[in-house]
C-alpha cells in the first residue's frame, strides 16, 4: 500500500460516521428546498456529536439525484439521537409535503473504506 491510498477495516462505535442523503427532487423546486433545508441543518448544528454538513447541487438538471447532503458526526449513535430529535422530525415530514412533486430522499450512514489522496 503506498500512501496515497488507505483501507479501513469497519470502525468501532467511537468513530466518526458520515451521513449521507441523496435526494430526488424536481429540479424546479430545488431553491425552495434548499432555503428550508438549511433551517433543518441549522437545527442539527447545535446537537452533541455534530461536526459539518454540506449539501452539494447537481451542475446538470437532468441529474437523478439534485442533492446530495454530507454530514459528518462524532459516532453513529450521535446522529440517532439527533434525528430522533421530534422538532426535526416534524420539520423534516413537513418539507417533504410542501412540494408540488414527490422528493425521495435516500439517507445513510457511511464510514470510509478507501481513501486517496493526491500523489
Amino acid at each position: 500500500m503506498t500512501t496515497e491510498t488507505q483501507r479501513n477495516e469497519a470502525p468501532d462505535s467511537s468513530d466518526s460516521s458520515v451521513f449521507i442523503n441523496v435526494f430526488e427532487i424536481d429540479a424546479a423546486e430545488l431553491d425552495e428546498f434548499v432555503v428550508n433545508w438549511e433551517q433543518r441543518a441549522l437545527l442539527m448544528r447545535e446537537k452533541p456529536g455534530f461536526i459539518d454538513s454540506r449539501m452539494h447541487r447537481a451542475r446538470s438538471s437532468s441529474s437523478r439525484f439534485q442533492l446530495v447532503n454530507v454530514s459528518h458526526w462524532e459516532s453513529q449513535e450521535a446522529w440517532e439521537a439527533a434525528t430522533a430529535d421530534p422538532d426535526f422530525a416534524s420539520r423534516t415530514q413537513s418539507a417533504r409535503e410542501q412540494t408540488k412533486q414527490p422528493i425521495t430522499p435516500n439517507p445513510g450512514v457511511y464510514y470510509v473504506v478507501v481513501e486517496l489522496t493526491a500523489p
